[in-house]
């Protein structure tokens, strides 16, 4: 068995984007990414759901209070304690990314580097979050979070140059 190893449980919820094993697979790359980064060990699984603009609101609305599209919303499972205690557990299920797929395309034009970048990044900041960072807590935290999605993004060779 690896030392590492993660099932992602994939849910197309939109018509914006194909849904290609390409994609899949980007998207898992920048999740074994961040868990490597983060020296994580063991056997994760983790739920990927493709939504628009607006499923993104509804559920931005619903669970933030904040009535806009957002480009990923993060839904952990575990809290900072729970995750520093799971050696033991066979397999670990680290929660919920919801990525709009619309608001990735809309982004990569506007910063002018690919939807793959967009997607990855995206991908990689919303595991942070289920990892237990938190970028809105302090400017060090947003710091500290955007310099490990920037080390992910390099370590995938999508850094913006």
């Amino acid at each position: 068995m690896a030392d590492l190893q993660v099932k992602i449980w994939y849910t197309n919820r939109q018509k914006t984007v194909k849904v290609t094993p390409e994609l899949k697979k980007l998207i898992k790359s920048s999740i074994l990414e961040t868990l490597r980064m983060e020296d994580r060990k063991g056997r994760y699984e983790v739920g990927v759901t493709f939504t628009d603009n607006e499923g993104i609101r509804e559920l931005n609305r619903t669970y933030r209070n904040l009535d806009r599209p957002t480009d990923v919303l993060s839904f952990p499972l575990l809290n900072e304690e729970e995750l520093n205690g799971t050696e033991d557990r066979p397999v670990l299920a680290l929660g919920d990314i919801v990525l709009s797929m619309e608001k990735a395309l809309e982004q990569a034009e506007l910063y002018g580097h690919g939807t793959d970048r967009e997607v990855a990044f995206l991908t990689a900041h919303s595991m942070l979050h289920l990892l237990g960072y938190d970028h809105e807590l302090s400017d060090e935290d947003d710091k500290l979070m955007r310099s490990k999605q920037d080390e992910v993004m390099k370590r995938m060779g999508l850094e913006v140059r």
